[in-house]
């Protein structure tokens, strides 16, 4: 593209008819649009709608994709009623991403009655599926079914082709879906102008996926009632469908929101669990192990608490702990690293100013101080004109003193969950390469790993427990991934290919992080070095729809409480945690939350600073720190 006559830049023209379509498209005169270089897909905060920044020389695809990303936004913040799919959203993780994804695939087909609206949606779709590279998927895990249930609902309610970039991955997904998820997604198709219906049949949807248990599924008479509440109505049939619901449910307010109402629910299947537990015996464990954190109450713990059912694995025979490099091909691997470079110069002087301050502080706590006018040692140059002037003065030599800085260890920790996806997951790959460099530079070593599952919903282990008939309390029931993307002892330069398997999307799925705790301080406690550091960046608590659906609801989080726990009190590991857009201060002791991604590495560049800062203490001193905060505070550290 040129420039104008005027010496505004094409770009600038670009952004200003960009902004003015946006607003004409969502209707809105308040909306502003802005455009980040740090940005690869379209994105949505109040009225500030912020899009990738164009180059200065764009092609037609790339102009596109832009415009398309920016429909995008439009087109939801027009069909879109938050009110409506707040009441209806599900509560567990992975039926809210497809959901969340239906939904948008709704606003989407609205939007498509304008040609060109059409084409530009299609276009950014494709190009973003490339980028992620769904074009060569070898298994239909490596690609989330909500991309998938995207598409297909796309391409029900528009009767368009898919775009090209999505045929390997509908290919490998649609022999598994059977007829009744496509039912659903017939019937969804004619009712994409009535939000509130189409959530409705999404449930149903969500219920033949098995993402959401049929004893947790509203009725159709009680969505009717909540919707009409939502409308200010009266209910004359509310006590009728209360009556055919109260066996299910337990209680039910038909008034109520739908999130109150879902807490509410939770917290009572919560308490029928523990019901259950105390009157019947643990079946199917196979790997309890009284020996480690977690595996029993504390004597200190809550009373309710200690009548839980102790944290097992139902089997672990499918866990594995498996290099980055195996899980994805050389080819493949380098596509991803190359597109992390690509994020890291757009951020090149901040990673600067980071690093070199980590550096400078580190380097401050190695100090380096020296004895002079010594007999022996390294030759005092600096005196030497003394000795000139009067040969009959002695050479004078100087020696370093030792450094206090002791030798130390970082492991950094990482949520590969699936709600890290996007731009979570890419800052804190970006911020584990800095670091990871850096500390290199001052002679840390550190260990890069990351924690999610093998599947969704359960995987192998849940299949072991199915045929075996379901025995009662089965506790974890899905396949750990440990992922190991640099050891303490690889030097940055051979794992830093690696670290892009963050961006791989098909990596990202649920997150058990009581164990995954556990396995990285294992890995940390047989390193020879004399301080050991342990960091965890998660953005949420522990989820496993496949275990909470048959343990207690609190299970996991329990688990975490624990274990965190036995290392704050017991071991030499000094834990501190970075919780982003969620609250860790209630798991960790020395923890700090962040609302925005961006602040990933400059917090976990403070934190770090700050624990070497830090004189280490000894662990018995560290619990009786502990302890003393938790008497001034007046509260317990485990109560929420």
């Amino acid at each position: 593209m040129s420039r104008n006559t005027g010496g505004e830049s094409s770009s600038e023209r670009f952004k200003q008819a960009t902004g003015a379509t946006l607003r004409a498209l969502a209707r809105r005169s308040d909306v502003t649009a802005s455009f980040h270089t740090n940005h690869q897909t379209g994105s949505q905060a109040g009225t500030d709608v912020q899009l990738p920044e164009p180059g200065r020389e764009m092609s037609s695809e790339e102009a596109a994709r832009l415009r398309g990303e920016a429909d995008a936004c439009a087109v939801r913040m027009r069909y879109h009623d938050q009110r409506v799919h707040s009441a209806n959203r599900p509560t567990t993780q992975a039926a809210r991403e497809v959901f969340d994804a239906v939904e948008q695939a709704r606003c989407e087909s609205l939007g498509s009655t304008f040609a060109g609206v059409s084409a530009n949606l299609d276009a950014a779709l494709d190009e973003r599926y490339r980028a992620r590279g769904y074009t060569h998927i070898q298994h239909r895990e490596d690609v989330p079914l909500s991309e998938v249930l995207r598409v297909l609902a796309r391409e029900r309610m528009t009767g368009q082709t898919p775009p090209p970039a999505a045929k390997a991955m509908l290919d490998a997904w649609r022999p598994t879906l059977d007829a009744d998820v496509l039912r659903d997604l017939e019937e969804m198709a004619g009712q994409r102008e009535d939000q509130a219906g189409y959530a409705h049949t999404a449930h149903r949807l969500l219920r033949h996926l098995d993402l959401e248990a049929p004893e947790e599924e509203t009725p159709e008479e009680e969505q009717q009632e909540e919707a009409e509440a939502e409308e200010g109505g009266q209910d004359d049939e509310n006590e009728d469908t209360t009556g055919s619901a109260g066996q299910q449910h337990g209680q039910d307010h038909g008034g109520e929101e739908s999130e109150s109402g879902e807490q509410q629910h939770a917290s009572a299947a919560a308490e029928e669990s523990q019901t259950e537990s105390q009157s019947q015996t643990v079946a199917g464990a196979s790997s309890e192990q009284p020996g480690r954190p977690g595996t029993e109450p504390r004597p200190d713990r809550d009373h309710n608490q200690a009548e839980q059912p102790p944290y097992q694995a139902y089997t672990t025979a499918f866990d594995e702990t498996v290099d980055a490099a195996d899980l994805c091909d050389p080819d493949e691997l380098t596509r991803l690293r190359r597109v992390l470079d690509q994020q890291l110069t757009h951020l090149q002087a901040v990673v600067s100013r980071l690093a070199n301050r980590l550096q400078r502080r580190l380097m401050a706590r190695q100090t380096r101080a020296w004895q002079f006018n010594l007999e022996e040692g390294y030759l005092d140059t600096a005196r030497l004109a003394r000795v000139i002037a009067n040969p009959d003065q002695p050479l004078s030599y100087k020696q370093e003193t030792e450094s206090e800085f002791r030798d130390t260890v970082v492991t950094l920790l990482l949520d590969n969950s699936g709600s890290m996806r996007g731009r979570p997951i890419t800052v804190a790959a970006m911020s584990a390469d800095i670091l990871a460099r850096t500390l290199e530079r001052c002679g840390v070593k550190v260990e890069v790993l990351g924690f999610t599952t093998r599947m969704w919903k359960g995987g192998q282990s849940r299949e072991r427990w199915i045929a075996n008939g379901k025995p009662a309390h089965p506790g974890r029931l899905n396949d750990l991934r440990h992922i190991v993307y640099k050891s303490a002892e690889t030097p940055w330069r051979r794992a830093r290919r690696k670290l892009g398997l963050m961006l791989r999307e098909g990596v990202l799925k649920e997150n058990i992080d009581g164990e995954a705790l556990m396995w990285a301080h294992q890995r940390l406690i047989a390193r020879p070095e004399q301080r050991r550091i342990l960091m965890v960046i998660s953005d949420g608590a522990p989820v496993d729809d496949s275990t909470l659906s048959v343990n207690p609801g609190t299970y996991l989080e329990r688990h975490l409480r624990q274990v965190i726990d036995w290392i704050e009190r017991r071991s030499p590991v000094e834990l501190t945690a970075i919780g982003i857009g969620h609250d860790v201060t209630r798991y960790y002791r020395r923890a700090v939350t962040i609302h925005d991604a961006e602040q990933l590495g400059g917090t976990m560049m403070d934190s770090l600073a700050d624990l070497f800062d830090e004189q280490p203490v000894s662990t018995s001193a560290r619990g009786g720190q502990q302890r003393d905060r938790t008497a001034r505070s007046g509260s317990s550290v485990w109560r929420r």
